[in-house]
């Protein structure tokens, strides 16, 4: 791809920020209309489950066969693609007459957000050559992520009740179409240096892991976990999960390349994108219920309790992003983790009559974490990998973290949907589970963090990069000597002591 202007490369990135705060606000703004939906389309606590995750959970089944057939076909024709998809499946959730029509269209959408945030995200990479303007530019990125959870139940509460549930999803059709016209006339096409071929049986595996697991927690509440149907939908995602470990390493070209997994840095920042939004995931989920059916709050202004939680995305996000590039990812990932875990803390304190300013105080901590979470970990994911590996792993990066949302809706709902009928103290008792389930998350986070900013884990990270530029020449790295390989001191992407990328191919 040739030089770019710094003007044009910013307005690459703004059109990758736009894509992205459509995608993810879907994740969220679609929770403050659960009740609109509930009520106009008569839908049960598992309906409801259905029509975020059915969204987020195609999102993570395909990201990665995204990012690597947009590394393989080109970048920005993939991207214009996946506009065109999400615009569409936009357009029919709003005229969706029925749940089941809502819940297809649903999916209908994630197909096409699927080629949009992984694709964007190595478009970016692409775009910002230089090191340290590229952490800048991953963090504004990847706090567009933080920021579209947050904007979601703000500006679809105002949609709810100014015209509708119906509306939080036609606004996205006018912003799509823009998107496309823009992506078409300023951002420039781009592949990988070696193209990946498809992997249709590491698809297929993929799915079956993901689709049972996710399944078996929505409807253990109706059928029960002894079900026989919920038991065989488990023992079918074990076998996908052996049959990924045992089918995928034998690939030249896997759609799940497991040598990044070499690389401790990488394997922690895919294990703390999970933790982080199966802890957003569920906080969204249990608290526009808690704000609309325990405090019998309105759409618009549950929207705006949640405040706390984007203003300090708007304001310390930059700074994150700055952070990153300048001293590393280690302390953004203390604060977020430890941030998370004060605040699922703090949430068992909450009852029915808790003066709305302590609630709001409880908020503010679920908004330093998302403002310093993202931003180190897309770095981290990225950062020492060849370009050629960038679809691959940003698409495992986003592919994390849509997995983590789908857990955290699906077994927050599957804990307190039985309560939700009780309303009040039942209600706020059935959720103490879910928030000592984000305590823990957030002191995984803190863990992680740790671990994967030191010597031994940068060490890792560099014996993986040295792995891959291998491949890229196109050198046959035989399974006994991979280990002699990964001891290599890489030729390209290099990391200091704090973690940053000094230098890449």
């Amino acid at each position: 791809m040739p030089e770019l202007s710094r003007r044009r490369r910013l307005l690459v990135l703004a059109i990758c920020c736009a894509s992205v705060i459509v995608v993810v606000m879907d994740i969220s703004i679609v929770n403050v209309a659960l009740p609109s939906i509930r009520r106009d389309l008569h839908a049960s606590v598992s309906g409801l489950q259905w029509t975020v995750d059915a969204y987020t959970l195609v999102l993570a089944g395909f990201l990665v066969l995204a990012g690597s057939t947009a590394d393989r076909v080109g970048r920005r024709r993939v991207f214009q693609l996946g506009l065109a998809a999400f615009g569409t499946g936009s357009l029919l959730c709003g005229l969706a007459p029925s749940l089941d029509w809502l819940i297809a269209a649903r999916a209908l959408q994630a197909v096409g957000g699927t080629m949009l945030n992984p694709v964007a995200m190595a478009i970016v990479a692409t775009t910002f050559p230089e090191p340290v303007e590229r952490a800048r530019a991953i963090g504004a990125f990847g706090s567009m992520t933080g920021l579209s959870l947050v904007l979601g139940p703000i500006l679809g509460g105002a949609l709810v009740d100014g015209f509708g549930w119906r509306s939080v999803f036609w606004i996205n059709v006018p912003i799509v179409v823009t998107a496309i016209v823009c992506t078409a006339l300023f951002v420039p096409e781009s592949r990988a240096a070696r193209a990946r071929r498809f992997d249709p049986v590491g698809q297929i595996l993929v799915i079956l892991v993901l689709g049972g697991v996710v399944f078996s927690v929505i409807e253990s509440r109706s059928m029960g976990w002894a079900s026989p149907v919920i038991l065989g939908l488990l023992a079918v995602a074990a076998l996908g999960v052996l049959g990924i470990l045992g089918y995928e390493p034998r690939r030249a070209d896997p759609l799940l390349e497991l040598r990044l997994f070499r690389s401790v840095p990488f394997a922690s920042a895919i294990l703390m994108a999970l933790f982080a939004l199966c802890g957003f995931g569920a906080f969204l989920f249990m608290t526009t219920e808690y704000l609309q059916d325990v405090r019998g709050l309105s759409a618009l202004v549950t929207g705006v309790c949640l405040l706390p939680v984007g203003v300090p995305v708007v304001v310390l996000s930059p700074a994150t992003g700055r952070l990153v590039g300048a001293r590393g990812p280690r302390l953004p990932l203390l604060i977020a983790g430890a941030a998370l875990a004060l605040g699922g803390g703090a949430s068992l304190l909450l009852g029915p009559a808790t003066p709305l300013p302590t609630v709001l105080a409880t908020y503010l901590l679920f908004g330093i974490f998302l403002s310093t979470v993202n931003p180190p970990v897309t770095n981290t994911a990225v950062s020492g990998m060849p370009r050629s590996m960038a679809g691959v792993a940003t698409s495992l990066a986003s592919a994390g973290r849509q997995t983590g949302t789908t857990l955290g809706v699906a077994v927050s709902g599957t804990i307190v949907g039985p309560a939700l009928p009780g309303g009040g103290t039942v209600f706020i008792t059935a959720e103490h589970r879910v928030w000592w389930m984000v305590l823990g998350l957030g002191t995984g986070i803190v863990v992680l963090g740790l671990l994967s900013t030191g010597r031994w884990a940068l060490d890792t990270a560099a014996g993986a990069a040295a792995l891959f530029e291998e491949v890229d020449r196109g050198v046959d790295v035989p399974t006994a000597t991979r280990a002699t390989v990964d001891r290599q001191r890489p030729h390209g992407p290099r990391q200091d002591h704090h973690g940053r990328c000094v230098d890449l191919h």
